[in-house]
């Protein structure tokens, strides 16, 4: 497997080049009657919002949640990397309701989704923070180009040139149709101010009703230390030809803020602008 290889056009959105060659594949995806999405830019809380989702739906039952690695559990829709499964054959035996996960923007998604009236849960974050937690993706996971300087990275980012595009079209067109296509539409922030109340959201929102004590079980099994511990949840069975931990764990810190250890007065200056600019057409607002 070659490292490194440049990101490669799907219609207009930069992607990684070995998900980008197996696109004939997921725009025909089927997906069916009861299937349900979790989508996010990437570094948003995917893990997270996954684990808490694979829990709920199985009534908080933990060995159930031990069957296999998340990747398996909630299989990733775009993914295709020499010498990994793409867990596409699994996923097709699963019976529906099945969870699936995407990065990948709303006029991108294969239009079985909508068909099908799947429900989809989106995890927005604030993009400071997915800015830092991105560039530190982009150094161990070598299917991305060299990310170079972080300030060379910060400004691909607001150029929208660096996997899966642009971050504010991503949050605001799913923001956009939330109502009338009934898309759970979930914050970051709002997950680490109360992981409670999120989770009944979830409940809510796939028709389950979970006594107190299940909700508290899938809160402690879903915390940042729970999820770096678990290796189902890690992605330590990831090899280190395709995510090299040894550069930066996959579960970094899984805060709020640590946009600040890194930014120079001067990048935050320029980001605010450009996060200014992104937000005038929309009253989607977030929390740094």
């Amino acid at each position: 497997m070659a490292s490194r290889p440049p990101l490669k056009m799907v219609g207009d959105m930069p992607l990684i080049e070995y998900f980008a060659d197996n696109w004939e594949k997921v725009k025909n995806f089927q997906a069916e009657e009861g299937d349900l999405l979790i989508d996010t830019y990437p570094k948003s809380g995917t893990t997270w919002i996954s684990e808490i989702v694979d829990l709920v739906v199985h009534d908080g039952e933990t060995k159930t949640s031990q069957r296999g690695s998340i990747s398996e559990r909630v299989p990733f829709l775009e993914f295709a990397v020499p010498d990994v499964p793409t867990r596409a054959q699994k996923r097709n035996k699963m019976k529906p309701p099945r969870l699936i996960k995407s990065h990948l923007p709303v006029h991108l998604l294969p239009e079985s989704f909508w068909e099908k009236n799947c429900k989809i849960i989106y995890v927005a974050r604030n993009p400071k923070d997915v800015l830092v937690s991105f560039y530190h993706f982009y150094r161990m996971a070598v299917v991305h180009p060299e990310p170079g300087t972080f300030d060379k990275f910060l400004h691909q980012f607001i150029k929208g040139t660096v996997s899966y595009g642009p971050w504010g079209a991503h949050n605001k067109d799913f923001w956009k149709i939330r109502h009338q296509r009934d898309i759970l539409y979930l914050f970051y922030e709002d997950m680490l101010e109360d992981p409670k109340r999120e989770i009944r959201k979830v409940m809510k929102y796939v028709g389950k009703d979970l006594p107190e004590d299940v909700v508290e079980k899938i809160h402690q099994c879903t915390t940042f230390k729970a999820m770096k511990d678990n290796p189902m949840t890690n992605y330590s069975n990831i090899p280190s030809s395709v995510m090299d931990q040894t550069i930066s764990p996959f579960m970094r810190k899984g805060t709020c803020g640590d946009w600040k250890s890194h930014f120079t007065v001067a990048q935050n200056e320029l980001f605010d602008e450009y996060y200014k600019k992104e937000m005038s057409d929309t009253d989607l607002t977030f929390r740094f």
